[in-house]
């Protein structure tokens, strides 16, 4: 018998994992993503599927430090493999917490995390000028050195903070999921996904068809909407730390976003009125979901997540 309820992929942010100003401790983020599984629970029970992805930024970026740190000890490791590492690691958590949260309501869920990578063009321009930031904040000094000795490439971020320098890397757009096939099978078996986790792995494909790992970050948000075109998910969901998108963001003429058109959100977005880091790859991962013939797509916070799939709340995208 077919399955007819509706598809969420959810997109969730650094804050379902890490909140500001936490160390990062295990503990911290389990407690973190305790919560966010309760949310995700009572989502399930409403009758929607679920496919789960997220970010790593915070654990990446620890985790780099951890591999400076320790190099004189033991072989460092490319960002690509960090990426693997950090996938897991988070996966194992939502896995866990997700497991245990439906127990809490008397249900056996079968979860699932699928270690993914994501297929780039080696020859993408972000290749040429990278601007994506991993890792710490070095001083100038420090940023220089390590241009010379490793051959990062190095960018003073703006605004800059105590230390503004940090190594940049390419951020390629994502073409394809090596393992859609399989992610496909999992969903058919009723299966909750957790996949594509801080963006996946890119890796590049040989003519000979080999795939190789490049030192990259694939935005999570894009690589959260490409998830969601392979899998036909019916809403795209992108959990933030703000219930709506808003234009003139932090200014006195703020205004909230609640119901626009694809037209309408391409608009804004090509007017400027959201941060290129932050608003901007998640609209435009919206914009593009709902053209990939998707229902809709909402921006909102983990706290308003069930009010704005209701139509109740959040920013929501929709193609008319």
């Amino acid at each position: 018998m077919k399955d007819k309820r509706k598809l969420v992929v959810i997109a969730l942010g650094g804050n379902a994992i890490k909140k500001p100003g936490e160390s990062g401790t295990s503990e911290d983020q389990f407690k973190n993503i305790a919560l966010t599984c309760e949310q995700l629970v009572k989502m399930n029970k409403l009758g929607y599927k679920l496919v789960l992805t997220h970010g790593n930024g915070p654990q990446a970026g620890n985790l780099l430090i951890q591999q400076e740190e320790s190099k004189m000890l033991v072989p460092s490791m490319p960002l690509d493999v960090v990426d693997a590492m950090t996938q897991g690691e988070i996966g194992y958590m939502f896995q866990n917490q997700l497991q245990n949260a439906f127990r809490k309501d008397g249900r056996e869920i079968p979860i699932a995390t699928v270690i993914t990578q994501v297929l780039v063009d080696e020859h993408d321009p972000d290749f040429e000028n990278p601007t994506k930031p991993v890792g710490p904040f070095y001083t100038k000094g420090e940023a220089l050195d390590l241009q010379k000795s490793k051959g990062y490439i190095v960018k003073e971020v703006k605004p800059s903070e105590e230390k503004g320098w940090r190594r940049v890397v390419p951020s390629p757009e994502p073409i394809g999921l090596v393992e859609a096939e399989a992610i496909r099978y999992l969903l058919a078996a009723r299966v909750i996904v957790v996949t594509s986790g801080g963006g996946g792995i890119p890796v590049v494909k040989r003519p000979d068809g080999t795939l190789i790992g490049v030192e990259a970050v694939v935005d999570k948000d894009k690589a959260g909407q490409k998830l969601a075109e392979v899998v036909h998910g019916d809403i795209f969901l992108v959990l933030t730390d703000v219930e709506h998108v808003y234009l003139n963001f932090g200014k006195s003429d703020q205004i909230q976003l609640d119901e626009i058109t694809v037209e309408q959100a391409e608009n804004y977005l090509q007017e400027g009125h959201f941060g290129t880091g932050s608003m901007a790859p998640k609209v435009e991962a919206c914009i593009r979901f709902v053209k990939s013939s998707g229902e809709r797509a909402i921006i909102t916070s983990l706290d308003t997540a069930i009010d704005a799939l209701n139509g109740k709340t959040g920013t929501q995208i929709i193609n008319r």
